[in-house]
């Protein structure tokens, strides 16, 4: 993309309202943060954001989009992201995998919201994601569920109750459903889905596996509700999806 394309983007983070927070972010090493324009494009990155790509500057990224940096089908839901993002949407404390620059994937933490012009029309997104710890692990963004999320991490092929979630949580199944919802905007169960479909695109993309055995290795109880659940959320069915990259 020209420079001259990118130009007025940088000149409004730098100079306006999101200015102090891009200076924040500049001294969390271990946060990755950005914000891209309306078509997905980077815009600002913060060190973080570069040490995981093992990019020396800003410029190596500035204008791309996450085609540039990571594989196709993650690109692809990362994009699918931002589309539900500038459709006025939020993704809040969800846990995924996240490419690093050698390609070895880890449990990251994400978080995107809309980015608004001084008229209040969505013009851009900005995202944060962070690495998760060992279960039980506090921080500055402590919210008490980090034993919840290490379990979903560590168990999501396995059938995992409201029950069992909210003991490990200390607190009633109404409460702990309640506070789950008001965190991630989603119910456990639903979250637990969106987990389940985003490992069973891995799956897919690099094994050869049945896809009977894709939905049992993920947590679905049969192919059916497979099918169901991720062409909810993807947009396509497994074989679909598999079909599209094995041709890319």
């Amino acid at each position: 993309m020209p420079k001259t394309e990118s130009e007025p983007w940088r000149n409004w983070v730098q100079s306006g309202s999101l200015w102090p927070i891009t200076e924040l972010f500049e001294s969390l090493g271990d946060v990755q943060f950005w914000v891209k324009d309306h078509e997905n494009r980077y815009v600002h990155v913060n060190r973080g954001f570069l040490l995981n790509y093992a990019l020396n500057e800003p410029s190596q990224v500035i204008g791309q989009t996450d085609y540039r940096l990571s594989p196709t089908y993650l690109a692809d839901q990362f994009w699918l992201d931002d589309e539900q993002v500038l459709g006025g949407n939020r993704v809040v404390n969800r846990i995924e995998l996240v490419g690093n620059a050698d390609q070895t994937p880890c449990w990251n933490v994400t978080n995107k919201v809309p980015l608004r012009d001084a008229a209040g029309r969505i013009a851009g997104t900005a995202g944060t994601t962070q690495r998760l710890g060992p279960m039980g692990e506090g921080g500055p963004n402590s919210h008490g569920l980090e034993p919840v999320l290490a379990r979903i991490r560590d168990g999501y092929q396995e059938p995992l109750h409201n029950g069992e979630l909210a003991a490990r949580a200390g607190l009633s199944v109404r409460a702990f459903e309640r506070k789950f919802k008001t965190l991630f905007r989603l119910t456990p169960q639903q979250y637990l889905r969106k987990l389940r479909v985003r490992m069973a695109c891995r799956s897919l993309v690099f094994s050869e596996q049945p896809l009977a055995e894709v939905a049992v290795a993920c947590g679905f109880a049969d192919q059916s509700h497979f099918n169901h659940a991720f062409r909810s959320i993807m947009r396509r069915t497994p074989r679909d999806y598999r079909e599209h990259y094995r041709r890319a």
